[in-house]
């Protein structure tokens, strides 16, 4: 036993893999069904994750939204919240975003060079950890599980994602599939070209198949001994 978290990458994509357009403002490809999904992930998780891109692009604030739900953590012992994490290699933050405002405790994991430039601007607001001279997605793992983080769900975006999954560290994938082709190359997507387990001759495991509205939601199992869990 490693002692790391049950890692769940949850994404919404287009039918043709994006995750956004590359216009300013977020495309928003989820209904608000599925958003309530996504709301009641975050409150069964024990922290969760995104790049520091992501940050800069959406401004989000990462939070619990239904009252409820955050009182039953409450009542079972848990932190309103769910820890929520930032990887970033550069330390490129902006302190003034949403983020910090608000909600339960912040992790920054990030490089020698970039505690460096973040962590006197991030004082009060989080813990910033350097992972040494690169980010090295074990390590970080390795620290959850010591902080008792037992199931992380990564939110994105593509970078963080296809390094997870090209490190072998994915336990289960949620995926919506929005009724919208973006077609647009300079869109971010999914993922990004990696050396994954298996390559194209593995077969992740389809452990569910659901529909919320105009939504397709997958399960998928990506590691060889993966059961349904």
């Amino acid at each position: 036993m490693t002692g790391r978290p049950h890692v769940l990458l949850s994404v919404a994509v287009s039918i043709d893999g994006y995750i956004d357009d590359a216009r300013p403002d977020r495309l928003l490809l989820s209904n608000a069904a599925d958003f309530d999904r996504v709301d009641a992930l975050r409150a069964e998780s024990d922290a969760i994750l995104i790049g520091a891109e992501t940050l800069r692009r959406d401004n989000p604030r990462l939070l619990v939204n239904n009252t409820d739900r955050r009182l039953h953590r409450v009542a079972a012992g848990k932190p309103e919240y769910p820890l929520r994490v930032i990887v970033t290699a550069t330390g490129d933050l902006d302190p003034a975003g949403k983020f910090w405002r608000s909600g339960g405790e912040r992790v920054v994991y990030t490089t020698e060079s970039g505690a460096d430039r973040i962590a006197d601007r991030l004082h009060g607001r989080a813990e910033v950890v350097s992972l040494g001279a690169t980010v090295d997605f074990t390590d970080l793992l390795d620290d959850l599980g010591k902080r008792g983080v037992e199931r992380l769900m990564v939110e994105g975006g593509g970078s963080i994602h296809t390094a997870f999954l090209a490190a072998g560290l994915v336990d289960e994938i949620h995926m919506a599939v929005a009724p919208i082709v973006v077609g647009d190359p300079a869109a971010p997507r999914f993922l990004g070209p990696a050396d994954f387990p298996g390559g194209p001759h593995h077969r992740m495991q389809l452990a569910d198949v659901a529909r919320l509205g105009d939504i397709a939601l997958l399960r998928y199992l990506p590691k060889e001994d993966s059961g349904v869990r």
